[in-house]
């Protein structure tokens, strides 16, 4: 990839005028992420609004869970504000620490549910990284209209999808979600502090040169608390944007300047692709829900129990027959098995938060499906990913027959978008056993106020920093 030239700045006494950024295509993208008055469309504010609430949903059901409870007492000890005005809670903890370290324990407990939204080409996740920076940045801002807040939202989505397609069309290695979504991180920050482009330009260099660029498959390799990196990538993005308005400067970031990316930027705010992110029906790896939901299906279709059952053949994409193989240990091996998530759904017929942690980690009746999965790669599926997530089943049946799924994509993304009330049903699993049913409805109510001229953004966020109790 062509390497763009770090420019010298022009230092002057405010961190408002580091440098003067060049560039046309810069300039339309930096107009983009900074105008006050950007254009929105109606359906793209309101299915960030629909993101924001899912997502907060999934930050709830983690809440309780071991890498959540981790990463908000580090923040405590090791990301603590200099002062109030640079301090912001932490949500479903109330506790303040730094901007930085509020959205980095946010997204590394959103991370280690795996409940969270994405965007097929991207490979990864972006409200993971870009709504905890949302909460952090906007404690500084308790004037902030909900509708303001979601067209920040809606943009950081943009300019962190743009960011992972170049990345991954431009290096042969698989990078983590954090690698890219501090772009978005960057952007947020810099439209919520009211930056110019020359910080904006700063901002994103710092965030690109810092974002963790982390081996995907590794992780799938050998499934930890790291997962997708996005904790890292809201650390980096909030910080980048803060001291680029301190005067920090940073090398413009070739994920967005450089000359052969530049048709991936070139709609940017013509095609919103917000609107084609999925929303996860189950908190576990996206890789596995096409041969979920293509189990589910079979099994409501012909009313088969798990006793009607010998086996379960699958075929898949090379990243999905990828995924961990042995008997799930931790929440984050269970989070990245196939097999698991398969016989959870057969057993269960459903895959919440609760069945992949704690003592259903140990369930006999669903451990005892793992050798009875197998799992192959086919080139067909593995062919149209990352576009598509792709996969097919054939469950055997004790008295010989042998019922195909065909060809399943996941569902949740625009192709098979999750239902009003399937979006509410997954919203309950994820929050049931963590807050009353009050304080849930009052949550969810906030899907439609957001959209309402005159809402402030504070009437959601009063409502989600208080700490979650178990019920």
């Amino acid at each position: 990839m062509r390497q763009i030239p770090a420019q010298e700045p022009h230092m002057h006494d405010g961190p408002s005028r580091i440098a003067e950024p060049d560039g046309t295509r810069f300039t339309t993208i930096a107009r983009f992420a900074l105008n006050p008055e950007l254009e929105v469309p109606e359906t793209a504010l309101r299915f960030a609004a629909r993101l924001l609430i899912d997502t907060i949903g999934v930050a709830a059901g983690a809440a309780t869970l071991q890498p959540g409870t981790i990463a908000r007492d580090f923040a405590i000890d090791f990301h603590a504000a200099g002062s109030q005005d640079t301090a912001a809670r932490m949500l479903f903890d109330g506790r303040r620490v730094s901007v930085p370290g509020a959205a980095w324990a946010l997204a590394t407990q959103i991370d280690n549910l795996d409940g969270h939204d994405g965007l097929n080409r991207t490979k990864g996740h972006i409200g993971c990284a870009v709504v905890p920076a949302l909460f952090a940045f906007a404690e500084r801002h308790p004037e902030l209209e909900a509708r303001t807040a979601l067209k920040a939202l809606a943009m950081a989505y943009e300019v962190a999808a743009r960011a992972g397609i170049s990345l991954h069309a431009t290096v042969s290695d698989y990078h983590t979600s954090g690698a890219w979504n501090a772009l978005g991180v960057a952007a947020l920050g810099c439209r919520m502090e009211r930056a110019d482009a020359a910080i904006l330009r700063h901002a994103l260099g710092i965030a690109e040169y810092h974002g963790p660029r982390s081996q995907m498959m590794r992780e799938i390799d050998n499934p930890t608390m790291l997962h997708d990196g996005s904790g890292m990538g809201a650390l980096v993005g909030a910080s980048a944007t803060l001291m680029a308005m301190r005067g920090f400067t940073g090398a413009p970031a070739i994920t967005v300047e450089a000359d052969d990316v530049a048709d991936v930027w070139a709609d940017l705010g013509r095609e919103w692709t917000i609107e084609s992110n999925y929303i996860k029906p189950y908190p576990i790896c996206r890789w596995a829900h096409a041969a979920c939901d293509a189990l589910h299906r079979i099994v409501q279709e012909q009313g088969i129990r798990p006793n009607d059952v010998d086996r379960i053949e699958v075929r898949t994409f090379t990243e999905s027959a990828r995924l961990f193989s042995g008997a799930p240990r931790t929440t984050s091996q269970a989070q990245y098995s196939l097999g698991f998530a398969l016989a959870t759904m057969l057993e269960h017929g459903r895959i919440t938060p609760h069945a992949i942690s704690g003592e259903r980690l140990r369930d006999p009746d669903v451990l005892a499906w793992l050798p009875r999965i197998t799992v192959t790669e086919d080139a067909h599926h593995s062919a149209r990913f990352p576009e598509g997530r792709w996969s097919d089943i054939t469950v055997i049946l004790r008295d010989g027959r042998q019922v195909h799924s065909g060809d399943v994509q996941a569902r949740g993304g625009p192709e098979e978008p999750m239902s009003d009330s399937e979006l509410r049903e997954k919203f309950e699993s994820m929050t049931a056993r963590v807050m009353p049913r009050a304080r849930r409805d009052a949550i969810w109510a906030m899907l439609e106020e957001l959209c309402e001229p005159g809402t402030r953004f504070s009437a959601l966020a009063e409502l989600v920093y208080p700490e979650v109790e178990a019920q």
